[in-house]
């Protein structure tokens, strides 16, 4: 894929600095790492290695990413990486997509208490499809759950929500057979928004009473136990969104819809429209309209640019995909092989080990540009450094 004419790198060497002075004092100390790992990503600054054809001679320098989770040019090869792992484990039945969203009052305040309550997200949204799949009178099965967290809109506000991915079908209570789904659909959404509604509820007042929020600014007063419960209240009255879509048109399917929703950041570079000294223009996209006028374009100002994406940096250490139910890490390997087996299916043979021979480890896996070739590292050079080797020409990679 070719590199994008603009980046969000691009806003940030530009106009990075001029925002962190104006802004002193109300930037996160993580939020200045992820706007100086996104600054570096590709340059010089990272090291890099150089390249040579050994046919043409066509030289290339690469310069190391910053593997930022948050870098929108790092998230391509993390998101391989981690379909790589998961390609195995996907069966060949349907599965479906639900989605569990916050309401604005609650997505207000988990702003600022963003690892409590992101959690709480995660462990009301999965608790309810575990328990409804469960139920006798639904599906009756302990399903499989993969669960992503997405904190943004397409306009980057905070809007956070989970996407999950699940099989349709379970293991039966006893864990003798495969339960599948009626066709076409998984679990009754009103039923899911009810008791998602009522467990959210729940852990968010037995958070506040464990002293786990804080409240700033004009949510001060939301720290008092019957303010809070008040301010809740009307919650419990309202429809919470939840969604499911048609099952995905198999396996392969699922896997490009991972790809794209797994590791995708509050924007990606292939949005940016233009940038200049005092806004950014970017598309956007109106999830209330169907069809090709559902995309136009968005203007902010470069600082509100910055803002609303550093708004979507995670606390240091927290997991933005989960696995619940036959996914659960203790005990999926041995849980999909049972299922393969329920269905009919071989277990995929596991690859065995190749080693590689050191020398040959420095043979790059594209091939020459210009003729096809094998590419050889002929030097690496270390952060902050200049290469050695600068033949007459060169292509320099910073993709």
């Amino acid at each position: 894929m070719a590199r994008p004419a603009l980046e969000v790198a691009d806003v940030f060497r530009g106009h990075g600095a001029a925002w962190r002075h104006a802004n002193r004092g109300h930037v996160s100390l993580l939020q200045l790492k992820v706007m100086s790992a996104i600054e570096s990503c590709r340059t010089a600054a990272l090291g890099g290695h150089v390249a040579r054809c050994e046919d043409c001679a066509h030289t290339t320098i690469a310069y190391n990413s910053c593997r930022n989770r948050h870098c929108p040019k790092c998230q391509g090869a993390a998101a391989r990486e981690w379909m790589a792992a998961r390609e195995t484990e996907l069966l060949p039945i349907p599965y479906f997509h639900v989605v569990f969203t916050l309401p604005s009052a609650v997505g207000d305040i988990a702003y600022q208490n963003k690892a409590v309550i992101y959690d709480l997200l995660f462990k009301a949204s999965s608790e309810t499809m575990l328990r409804i799949a469960a139920d006798p009178n639904h599906l009756g099965a302990r399903i499989g759950i993969t669960s992503v967290l997405h904190t943004w809109g397409s306009a980057m506000t905070h809007h956070p929500h989970l996407h999950m991915i699940v099989p349709g079908g379970g293991l039966s209570r006893d864990g003798g057979r495969w339960i599948s789904c009626k066709p076409n659909f998984l679990l009754p959404v009103r039923v899911l928004s009810k008791l998602f509604r009522r467990l959210m509820l729940e852990k968010l007042l037995a958070a506040h009473g464990a002293g786990r929020l804080q409240f700033l600014g004009s949510h001060a007063h939301l720290a008092d136990a019957k303010t809070f419960a008040a301010f809740l209240a009307p919650l419990r009255k309202k429809r919470w969104f939840v969604y499911a879509k048609q099952p995905f048109a198999g396996p392969r399917a699922v896997l490009a819809y991972l790809s794209r929703y797994t590791h995708r950041v509050a924007i990606s570079n292939h949005r940016l429209i233009a940038v200049d000294q005092r806004s950014v223009t970017f598309k956007v996209k109106d999830y209330r309209i169907e069809g090709p006028g559902r995309y136009t374009t968005m203007t902010l100002d470069v600082g509100e640019f910055i803002r609303r994406f550093l708004i979507h940096v995670l606390p240091k250490g927290f997991h933005r995909i989960r696995h619940y139910g036959l996914f659960a890490s203790a005990n999926r390997a041995e849980t999909i092989a049972r299922v393969r087996e329920f269905l009919g299916l071989a277990t995929p043979a596991a690859e065995e080990a190749v080693e590689i021979d050191p020398a040959a480890a420095q043979v790059l896996a594209q091939p020459c540009p210009c003729c096809g070739g094998r590419m050889f590292v002929i030097e690496t050079f270390d952060a902050g450094c200049r290469p050695r080797y600068r033949p007459t020409t060169m292509r320099i990679d910073t993709s």
